[in-house]
Formats: C-alpha cells, structure tokens, sequence
C-alpha cells in the first residue's frame, strides 16, 4: 500500500507553557502545509499574495484543494498518514477549508501512528523520539514552535524544508514500524523502549478498540480529546462510508505530540 504523509504548519504565535493544553490558543491557522508519497510525488501548500511572495495564510480554497487531494489518493488506495493529524492537523485544515465534514471523514480512514501508540501506552509520544528509537537518520529541523516566527519573518525556505522534512521523517518511521512490527522510542533517561504494533490501524479502528489503561496516571489523557472535534459533527464513527472527493511517561509529552 502506497504510503502518503502530511504535515502542516501554522502561523498563529504563543508561549506554550510546559503541560499546558494547546486547545487554549485555537483556533489555529494554517500557513504552509506539505504532502509526501514515499518514495514519489512531493508537494507543497500554501498560497502566495499579489507580489508573489508566501501569505501569511492558506486560503480557505487552497485549504479545499489540499483536502480534496488527500481523499482522492485515500479512495485510490494509499495509506494517507500524520503524527497526531487525527487530533491537530486535519481537524484546522478542515477548519482553514471551511469544510469539517470531509476532514473528519479522511480522518477516520487516516493512520496516525502515535495515536494508535497512545491507545496502547496511555500517552503519547513526540515525532523525534520516534524516529531516534528506530533509528531513523533523518532528524526535526526545528522545533514546531519556531516555525510560525520564521514563517512571518520571512524564512519561507526554512520553513518549507521544515515541514517537508516532517512528512519524510513520518513516512521512514511508518515504513520501519510495518518492517518491525514495534514501535521504539528515546526516553527521557536516554534508553529506547518498545511496543509492539503488528499492524497500523485506521483512527476509526482504534477509536473502536478499548481505551487505555491510565489507571497509574494521576492527570491521564482522555482518549476522546484526540477526536472530540469528529464527535461534534455528529459523525457516527461506525458508519463512516467511503470519501467522495470532489512518569517516565509525563517527560515524553510534546505541545504538538510532534
């Protein structure tokens, strides 16, 4: 199966503090977003101002344009993935698109190896701890809160190599995890632990299966907050159809899980 994955980026600017929700700052707006096939076609999403250069935002068509590409290669077949994009990234370009309803829908039918991850452990874990466990050579340009200030000041080609990265650096971890049927991971003491994943599973599979066992958390994670957003819709999660495109633990927390 084809592998496809997606990164955006947004231009909104804020302090997160440490263990703080980033639900708080939304909503969210999409500067630059990218998609990459493994091994084939790469893109990139943004929209330009009358000048030529970068805008500040997608605009709402671009933001259609980039969903409406994503359910086509979901129909035909390729495996359309995001690290944490079941939470973040498709439900603000769903919100940029102004079209909620078909980003919810990809979403259900997406893989998202770190939610999937989260079911099984009860939290989640960061893109560059992953790629470090399984010893993926390809590394994080910057860190996610630095883009929207480079963004706006001018550094497009930074930022563009950046989020392109992020989409490789998803297609190299879940090419190995399907290879190795585990997921590794850095921990904060610097060791690599393990998990085993035998097969990905679409978000609604794991949406379906058993919440995790948090019960050794003091402030655990709820599961819902990763898809509350499709809830809202009234989208019934059992009877999505096909897309018609037209305390180790606590250290391992990033603001974007990312």
């Amino acid at each position: 199966m084809e592998i496809l994955s997606f990164d955006i980026e947004i231009s909104d600017v804020f302090d997160l503090a440490p263990g703080e929700d980033i639900e708080k700052y939304a909503p969210f707006h999409i500067s630059i977003a990218a998609t990459a096939i493994h091994g084939g076609e790469e893109r990139l999403w943004f929209s330009e101002d009358n000048d030529g250069t970068p805008a500040l935002n997608m605009t709402k068509q671009r933001a259609q344009d980039m969903l409406e590409y994503l359910a086509l290669k979901q129909d035909a077949g390729a495996m359309i993935c995001a690290w944490n994009g079941l939470s973040f990234d498709l439900k603000w370009i769903g919100y940029q698109a102004g079209n909620m309803e078909l980003a919810a829908r990809i979403a259900l039918k997406s893989y998202d190896p770190m939610f999937q991850f989260f079911n099984q452990k009860g939290f989640p874990v960061g893109l560059a701890k992953v790629g470090a466990g399984m010893g993926i050579g390809q590394e994080k340009l910057m860190h996610g809160a630095d883009a929207p200030k480079e963004w706006r000041a001018g550094h497009f080609d930074r930022v563009k190599e950046y989020v392109m990265g992020d989409c490789q650096m998803t297609n190299l971890i879940v090419h190995a995890i399907q290879q190795a049927e585990e997921v590794r991971w850095t921990t904060s003491r610097g060791t690599i632990s393990s998990e085993p994943m035998e097969r990905l599973k679409t978000a609604e599979d794991v949406i379906r299966d058993p919440a995790p066992d948090q019960s050794w958390m003091d402030t655990p994670l709820p599961k819902t907050k990763f898809y509350q957003w499709i809830l809202d819709l009234n989208i019934d999660v059992a009877e999505t159809k096909p897309i018609a495109a037209k305390k180790a633990a606590s250290d391992d927390l990033g603001p974007l899980f990312r």
